[in-house]
């Protein structure tokens, strides 16, 4: 009981003992990184990609801070009674952590990782000192990859930006360009969206970077809002000048110089001209403001008495709140070591090899389509088809494409909302419907109904997820259900279905949605077999 006990500190430090305090707080460190392994390797495997290799920085960068806000905090030589707060956000970390792991998915296992670190800032410092220290535990959430839904989003938006913007300069200087969706045409040469705009790769450092200025920024708090919001457009920026710059390259130098020019704004020129822009961008707020304090004094840089600070870490005491939250981390930790390891239900499905030849009325007017090498690879299906459909009767063709996953836990299915415009499609329209009476479903079945549009050519498109026997037409809905099934069942298997087919010239949509819609009806009999529903057998 001598060890739950607050201690008076200054006793400790006259008979010279270790303190007590930081003992705990390393075991439970070390019991919180084994609890929330997955997450941790999860982490690990992010920095390994160019967009995360900052992360290793980002703990080291957020203990700085945290011991910068200490330094604002006095000393407390008392008992501390609030740590009920960092109790609670503990639990809630091993609530989310739990549920990361039982839905294999290894992301909510890192995010509850950072939401452990504030709880044991605030058990180990009590509510009202620990709550001082949220921009350093806010900080770690850059150290995280972005959601694959979120990711795909918005790298796909930001790389369209950046390449009609590049495409912009250059024809501001009378260079022959054009942007067809995902491939800029120089004349002599393409370039794909994605090579064009690997400058976008040092978003994320720079966003953090920004985050961490905007803190030392000693400024109004208008100016700090300016100053973090203000990463990404500066990114974009730049990554615009560097297409423009490779177009006047090619244009007056030939491609062989290309290569040589991709390598060395590849590299940290992107990184530390936006960083210079940051500064730029910084001195002209304080201008603007009619400050006479220049840029230097009005960053906070001072790093005097860190290692002071971080002694200070023997004042915190032992006590039942840090002893237990360590104690119950370790306990669910020993419970799941205890239950036998449940492996991932994948049901038995046949291949799309065997898909049928005819559907209805429809048949299939060619051999299956393959997708080019990188698009497969950026897909990662297990299995996909791609197939076009002709009805003799039908005034055009209606294109299936389908890809199942038995694994969607560690990335899945990429929303058309994101493929198509990389194709060079705009979409003009799209709505979400519920087609259950159209098909004589009991069940919701819900899909995008989506007008696309490519120069003079239009398409409408039919889209939905499968996920388990539920037709889901909102991505975030099925990664919600995909969480929910890998709690439950083990199960993170699931499909993407879509269905186009051409508008012609003068037809009007309701014929276009009649293709769809019949082989829509006559698709519900056989799709079963190649993306399974229901319960694991």
């Amino acid at each position: 009981m001598a060890l739950v006990e607050e201690q008076d500190p200054s006793r400790e430090r006259q008979h010279g003992f270790v303190s007590w305090g930081v003992f705990w707080i390393l075991i439970a460190t070390l019991g919180a990184l084994v609890f929330f392994w997955d997450g941790t390797r999860a982490l690990l495997a992010a920095w390994q990609l160019p967009e995360y290799s900052h992360g290793p920085l980002i703990p080291v960068l957020s203990a700085l801070l945290f011991l910068r806000q200490l330094k604002s905090v006095p000393e407390n030589h008392g008992l501390v009674r609030d740590r009920w707060p960092g109790v609670i956000v503990i639990l809630a970390s091993i609530a989310l952590g739990t549920l990361g792991q039982l839905a294999n998915i290894d992301d909510i296992v890192a995010y509850a990782l950072i939401l452990w670190v504030g709880g044991l800032l605030l058990v180990s410092f009590g509510w009202s000192t620990g709550k001082h220290f949220w921009p350093a535990v806010l900080h770690l959430v850059y150290m995280l990859p972005l959601p694959g839904v979120l990711y795909y989003k918005m790298t796909t938006w930001l790389q369209l930006i950046s390449s009609e913007l590049g495409v912009v300069f250059l024809k501001l200087l009378s260079i022959p360009v054009f942007l067809d969706g995902n491939i800029i045409d120089l004349g002599i040469m393409k370039l794909h969206v994605a090579e064009a705009c690997s400058g976008l790769r040092y978003l994320f450092p720079i966003l953090s970077f920004s985050y961490i200025f905007a803190i030392l920024y000693k400024g109004p708090m208008w100016h700090k809002a300016v100053l973090l919001l203000a990463a990404a457009p500066i990114t974009v920026l730049m990554n615009s000048l560097r297409i423009a710059l490779a177009g006047i390259i090619v244009s007056y130098y030939g491609v062989e110089w290309l290569d040589g020019f991709t390598h060395f704004f590849e590299g940290w020129v992107i990184f530390l001209s936006c960083i210079l822009l940051l500064f730029l961008l910084a001195q002209v707020l304080l201008m603007l403001n009619r400050s006479k304090t220049g840029l230097t004094q009005a960053l906070d840089l001072d790093t005097e008495g860190l290692g002071q600070q971080l002694m200070r870490l023997r004042l915190v005491q032992p006590s039942a709140a840090l002893i237990g939250s360590t104690v119950a981390v370790l306990a669910v930790f020993l419970a799941f070591q205890s239950v036998p390891e449940r492996e991932r239900a994948v049901p038995p499905r046949d291949s799309f090899a065997l898909f049928p030849s005819q559907l209805g009325d429809w048949r299939r007017s060619g051999p299956q389509r393959f997708l080019a090498p990188e698009v497969e690879e950026t897909l990662q299906a297990d299995d996909y088809l791609h197939i076009d459909l002709a009805q003799p009767q039908a005034d055009a063709g209606v294109a299936v494409f389908m890809a199942w996953y038995a694994d969607q836990s560690q990335g899945g299915v990429h929303s058309p909302e994101i493929c198509l415009p990389g194709g060079g499609w705009e979409i003009a329209w799209l709505e979400r419907s519920d087609v259950a009476a159209e098909i004589g479903s009991d069940a919701p079945f819900e899909i995008n109904k989506a007008i696309i549009q490519k120069g003079e050519q239009k398409m409408m498109v039919y889209y939905w997820f499968e996920q388990k026997g539920r037709r889901i037409a909102w991505d975030f809905e099925a990664k919600y259900w995909l969480m929910v099934d890998g709690i439950r069942t083990g199960r993170t298997d699931g499909a993407l279905v879509r269905l186009m087919t051409p508008l012609l010239d003068g037809e009007p949509e309701h014929a276009a949605e009649g293709r769809l819609q019949d082989v829509l009806n006559n698709l519900q009999g056989p799709l079963p077999r190649f993306v399974p529903s229901g319960k694991t057998t």
